[in-house]
C-alpha cells in the first residue's frame, strides 16, 4: 500500500528503455552513471528544457554537505505528509503486517541498495523533520556508497558532516527528531521544490544543485555533454593557433567548413593519429 510495487512502478514509467530492479524502478545502467559525474546541470538543462519540454526537473537553492562530491545514482522516492492521527494509524499497521521496524523514515533506508539516490519529500520541513542523524545517515552511506536528497532537515549535523564522500542536499539542520508526519508513498511520483521526480530517475547533483534525469533521456544527456566537451577542446585549440575568430567558434552551430574539420580531428584523434 505504501510501498509501490513492482507492476504500478513500471506503468508510472513506461518509456524506460533499460531492464528494471526487482522492486520495478528503471535501472540505468552504470557506465552510464559513470559517465554522468561529468556532465553539468546547464548541459543536462539543455537537453531536458531546450530539446524536450522537460520544465522541471531541476532544484536549486539547497545546503549541501561534501559539495565536492558529484552525487550521481538512481532515485528512490519518498513522500511524507503532515500527520492525520487516522491515516498514521493505517501507515503503522501496514508496516505491522509487513513486519517493519523502527520510524515509518527507517522503513525506506532498510530497503536501498548500492547507487539508490533517496530523494525524500518532506515538503521543506525542518524543525521535527530532520529525515536523518548520524545513525541514519551512517546507514545510507553505508547501503549506498551515493548520497541523500531530502526537501526537509538533518540532526546531528557535526557528524552527519564527518561522513566522507557522502554528499547531503537538505533545507536545514535542527536538533530535533523527526516527528508529526507521515509516510504515505514510496517510489511514486514526488515533487522536491519545482522538480518532479520519478523512481528511477538518474539523479545529477553538483554544486549548483540536483537535475532529475528520466532514464529515457539520460543517453542523450550523457553523450550531448560528451560532445561538447570534446568541442571546447578543439574549439580552443584552433582559437590558439589563430585558425579561427571567436565569432566564429563562439556560436551555437559552427559553419560548415569548421564543422568538416571538427569531425577529421575527431577521426584523426580515434585512429590514434597525431590530430592537427
Amino acid at each position: 500500500m505504501i510501498f509501490n510495487d513492482a507492476a504500478r512502478i513500471a506503468a508510472l514509467t513506461p518509456a524506460n528503455p533499460f531492464p528494471r530492479s526487482a522492486d520495478g524502478r528503471p535501472r540505468v545502467p552504470d557506465d552510464l552513471l559513470d559517465r554522468l559525474k561529468l556532465v553539468t546541470n546547464d548541459e543536462a538543462w539543455g537537453v531536458l528544457e531546450r530539446g524536450h519540454d522537460y520544465h522541471f526537473q531541476f532544484e536549486g537553492g539547497w545546503q549541501h554537505l561534501h559539495d565536492d562530491v558529484t552525487l550521481v545514482g538512481r532515485a528512490v522516492t519518498a513522500a511524507f505528509v503532515p500527520v492525520r492521527p487516522d491515516l498514521n494509524d493505517v501507515v503503522e499497521g501496514v508496516g505491522r503486517s509487513e513486519g517493519r521496524s523502527g520510524g515509518q523514515n527507517t522503513w525506506i533506508i532498510d530497503t536501498l541498495g548500492p547507487r539508490d539516490v533517496l530523494v525524500v519529500d518532506l515538503f521543506g520541513k525542518i524543525e521535527d523533520g530532520t529525515f536523518i542523524g548520524d545513525n541514519l545517515g551512517t546507514a545510507v552511506r553505508a547501503r549506498t556508497g551515493a548520497g541523500i536528497v531530502i526537501d526537509g532537515g538533518i540532526r546531528d549535523f557535526d557528524r552527519v558532516d564527518q561522513l566522507a564522500d557522502f554528499p547531503v542536499y537538505y533545507r536545514g539542520a535542527h536538533p530535533s527528531a523527526i516527528k508529526d508526519v507521515t509516510l504515505v508513498q514510496v517510489n511514486g511520483p514526488v515533487r522536491i521544490g519545482d522538480a518532479t521526480v520519478m523512481p528511477g530517475d538518474a539523479v545529477l547533483g553538483t554544486r549548483e544543485g540536483v537535475t532529475f534525469i528520466p532514464p529515457h533521456l539520460l543517453q542523450e544527456v550523457v553523450e550531448r555533454s560528451e560532445d561538447t566537451r570534446q568541442r571546447d577542446v578543439f574549439g580552443k585549440m584552433r582559437l590558439a593557433e589563430g585558425k579561427y575568430t571567436s565569432g566564429e567558434i563562439d556560436v551555437s552551430t559552427w559553419a560548415e567548413h569548421i564543422e568538416a574539420d571538427y569531425i577529421e580531428w575527431l577521426t584523426t584523434a580515434a585512429n590514434g593519429e597525431t590530430a592537427r
